[in-house]
């Protein structure tokens, strides 16, 4: 069952993520403690070899090879290929989840197009919904352990009542390699097709819709296929893990507490002057074994939701939901059909703006004003000038000259780009004009003087153009 810890950190507080380090089930604990006490115990039995078994020459020798592994465990990329991996697994978990084939629309559907309340109606909505429901059967079968073993044979499945005998022996003549979850989506689309023809569907538009629900639905259960089918490739998995393991068989050897190098005091010696200080003798590397903790941790957290279709600790209910949609689905299509409770007037009929009530609880936001927009409380200029109202005068259209920001701060605000075009060099052009703008005339506007200047530069213009 999975693991849902979502009230206890429905408030930040203090110390809200450490109630969850004590919990067993699905923790990181529970995946990891088998791995953990054996590296503890190999790093013990090299570390008792050392100390009591050695001679003097051969520790000299062990100390030069941890040294050496120390130094090549750090040359191994392990955060960035761990950490990529992971990533990839955990979207690769949420867009399988996303795949789960679920009835919800489709069954609105059904009941919105397929009319009838007679016996004929009401059995062509069941075994409309019911055909659908068959199809997600059958595709969990083939990806989800637990419905395997829920349904491991197809007179299983007819006695759970997704199919019927007659279905049964039908969907068995039908001659396939390839997995046949799709057959109760043919079916589907030939019964729909039967009752448009009946008239229990009433017209086309209706019949595109149900089809189109239907095509959706399908391609869920053809995109879970295929995620059981196509995995992440084999040789990441396998680089990933052989980085892991390596990391730690050289920490192993390297992170062992071994005699100093030659010149440097050794632990509880008095330093002479020039000294180097030697490394502690704490006999549990505390730092390696967090580490382990964290980077195997990882991989087993990649190695878990790989497949969520499996029986861990937080693997997808996939029986529930069968259930879940099945109940569902045909309360939707049977029971709900044409049973509407009767309409009336609601609370607000005669209120201009509908307030809900609050408890004491809660009444205390009813206090904090609406967001309006993030730029409903900038504070504008004074100067009634920036709000005057202008029109740009009608005249030719100018080429856009590109604006360079860092050369504007130097140049001015209009220094133009720098980059010039090959096409329109050494073209003659004529001198640029100041933009002209008319005013209003109700806000003190001199429209002749405006059209007097436009005729000016109109004409400068005409003469610098002659050759």
């Amino acid at each position: 069952m999975t693991v849902s810890y979502t009230l206890k950190v429905a408030e930040a507080r203090f110390g809200g993520f450490s109630g969850l380090l004590l919990r067993w089930r699905g923790s990181i604990y529970k995946l990891l403690y088998k791995e953990f006490l054996l590296f503890i115990a190999l790093y013990a039995l090299l570390s008792v070899t050392y100390r009591l078994l050695l001679t003097q020459e051969q520790k000299h020798v062990y100390a030069q090879v941890a040294r050496y592994c120390n130094r090549s465990a750090d040359l191994i990329p392990l955060s960035f290929v761990l950490g990529f991996y992971v990533t990839m697994v955990v979207n690769r978990w949420w867009a399988q989840y996303t795949s789960i084939p679920l009835p919800d629309q489709l069954m609105c559907v059904i009941s919105a197009t397929v009319h009838g309340v007679d016996q004929r109606g009401r059995l062509l909505r069941r075994t409309l919904i019911r055909y659908a429901n068959l199809a997600s059967v059958l595709v969990l079968r083939s990806v989800s352990t637990r419905v395997l073993k829920r349904f491991p044979t197809m007179e299983h499945v007819v006695d759970a009542g997704f199919m019927s005998q007659e279905e049964r022996k039908k969907f068995e003549s039908l001659k396939s390699d390839f997995n046949k979850y799709w057959i109760p989506c043919v079916w589907f689309t030939n019964l729909a097709a039967q009752a448009r023809k009946d008239g229990r569907i009433r017209d086309d538009i209706a019949l595109c819709l149900l089809l189109d629900e239907l095509n959706k639905y399908r391609a869920k259960c053809s995109m879970l296929f295929h995620y059981d089918w196509i995995s992440i490739p084999l040789v990441y998995t396998q680089v990933v893990t052989i980085a892991v393991y390596s990391f730690f068989a050289l920490s192993l050897v390297g992170r062992q507490f071994v005699e100093p190098v030659a010149g440097a005091a050794k632990p509880r010696e008095p330093l002479e002057p020039g000294q180097a200080v030697g490394d502690l003798d704490m006999y549990v590397p505390l730092t390696t074994l967090l580490q382990f903790f964290f980077y195997a941790g990882w991989l087993k957290v990649a190695e878990q939701i790989i497949n969520p279709f499996g029986e861990d600790d937080d693997d997808f209910e996939t029986n529930q939901l069968i259930d879940r949609n099945l109940q569902v689905s045909l309360l939707s299509v049977d029971d709900m059909y044409q049973n509407l409770p009767p309409t009336e007037k609601d609370a607000y009929w005669d209120e201009d703006s509908a307030q809900p009530p609050y408890t004491v609880a809660t009444v205390a936001e009813s206090l904090r004003p609406s967001f309006l927009g993030s730029t409903f409380n900038l504070r504008m200029s004074d100067d009634p000038e920036q709000s005057l109202q202008v029109e740009a005068s009608p005249g030719p259209a100018r080429p856009v000259t590109a604006q360079t920001p860092l050369l504007g701060r130097f140049l001015g605000v209009g220094a133009p780009s720098p980059a010039i075009s090959l096409r329109n060099f050494g073209r003659v052009r004529a001198p640029r004009t100041p933009h002209l703008l008319r005013f209003r005339a109700e806000e003190g506007g001199d429209i002749e003087a405006a059209d007097r200047i436009e005729e000016e530069a109109s004409g400068s213009g005409d003469e610098t153009q002659q050759p």
